[in-house]
């Protein structure tokens, strides 16, 4: 039995990215061509130029935040969509609401990586427990089972007891949804004093713990593994059976360009720092170019044990969006970020708003390496003012004292 899905997961690292950015420049191209919002958001670039990381991050991020907006002015959308509503296989309906398409290629969502890793094989029968009901997740996940070659219970969420049923008589071998769905279900069986048959999980859209992965173990599956996702790109990122024995991050899927940038900002940060997953995708029909997915994550340093070459991710670690109120007026990133490009002195930056009953405080740490600039501390405070129209401090702070976390804004007021 194959270990790997097909030969481009055990591809040197060199080899795929020179084959990216062959692709890059061709899909920016495509973009601005056959769609009319890249065509606006992307004026003015020359796409045969972005033929590497540095000039791709010169380009403008387009946020998910962004897309809601965006359909509204061009429905159904936004204009990022290279095919006529008509000619796609379905259109979903995300909360906002956002308007998601389904291409017609096979695996369009390339879920099928991402079940292979975790041991589905042709043959298996997958309880897929992902909604069926205008968001895309149950059909993103059926399309990569069927590729493999899976049969597929169209289970979704709900009904639970006639699910239980469904598992006792057809027996699947696979499981697809939460992780804390799966812990209902298989609670249920003990209930019931019945082996759990399901041997094989997948779980996305929420937290898969150690803890909770070892309760399962114990309880009879062999292999529990998480992948990140979104309605936007589909498959993002994926654990392998390496992960079973220690975690070894998530492997990212081979059709996509992956930035962390600092919240607020279309900028980079340094590998291992935590900052906004932005993706370009390759997919001909929704070609996303740096779209910033809001979710945080950072790259993890060298390749999966498993075999698998493509760069790791430390998976999910919470929401990029960080915009807050102090004093009645709104505190974003942005705000963060454009402090610090105007005082080159300042190597990282995050602003914490304290207080009690409504007396907010402000407090800009910032990491300097001289602190003996005259009046930096005043010009930074200054700034600071300029941009958010607020009061608040400056404390400097050594390099890497700062947490990594993400955090550009951090909320520690006390509202009990």
């Amino acid at each position: 039995m194959t270990s790997h899905y097909d030969a481009l997961e055990t591809r040197s690292p060199a080899e795929r990215e020179a084959a990216l950015l062959r692709a890059l420049p061709l899909q920016v191209a495509h973009a601005q061509a056959n769609t009319s919002g890249f065509a606006g958001i992307l004026k003015g670039v020359t796409a045969a130029d972005v033929t590497t990381r540095a000039a791709l991050a010169k380009l403008p991020v387009t946020r998910k935040a962004d897309l809601k907006d965006l359909q509204r002015a061009t429905l159904p959308f936004g204009g990022l969509v290279a095919k006529r509503p008509g000619q796609v296989r379905k259109i979903f309906m995300s909360p906002g609401p956002i308007y998601e398409p389904e291409g017609r290629r096979d695996d369009y969502w390339r879920t099928a990586r991402a079940l292979f890793a975790a041991g589905f094989r042709e043959g298996d029968i997958l309880f897929n427990t992902f909604s069926y009901h205008l968001t895309p997740a149950g059909s993103m996940i059926e399309a990569g089972a069927m590729q493999i070659g899976c049969a597929v219970i169209p289970a979704g969420v709900g009904n639970t007891e006639q699910q239980i049923e469904a598992i006792i008589d057809l027996q699947p071998t696979a499981y697809v949804g939460t992780a804390a769905f799966l812990r209902i279900l298989v609670e249920k069986f003990i209930e019931l004093g019945k082996p759990f048959p399901i041997k094989r999980a997948v779980t996305g859209g929420d937290a898969l713990t150690p803890s909770l992965r070892q309760w399962l173990k114990e309880h009879g599956l062999v292999t529990v593994l998480n992948f990140f996702g979104t309605a936007d790109l589909g498959n993002i990122a994926y654990e392998s059976e390496a992960s079973m024995h220690k975690p070894e991050g998530m492997i990212l899927d081979e059709e996509l360009i992956l930035e962390i940038v600092r919240p607020g900002t279309g900028d980079p940060v340094p590998e291992g720092e935590v900052g906004e997953i932005v993706i370009t995708t390759l997919n001909p029909d929704y070609p996303l170019i740096r779209f910033g997915t809001g979710d945080l994550s950072a790259v993890m340093p060298g390749t999966s044990p498993c075999g698998r070459t493509n760069t790791r991710i430390k998976g999910w670690m919470g929401r990029a969006d960080q915009t807050t109120k102090v004093k009645g007026m709104f505190v974003q990133p942005g705000h963060v970020a454009a402090v610090v490009k105007r005082h080159p002195e300042i190597d990282k930056a995050r602003l914490v708003i304290e207080g009690e009953m409504a007396n907010d405080r402000m407090t800009l740490k910032v990491e300097v390496g001289d602190w003996t600039v005259p009046g930096l501390q005043e010009s930074i405070a200054a700034t600071l003012r300029d941009v958010t129209k607020l009061r608040g401090d400056v404390q400097f702070m050594t390099p890497g004292e700062l947490p990594n976390d993400g955090k550009v804004i951090e909320d520690a007021r006390k509202y009990d």
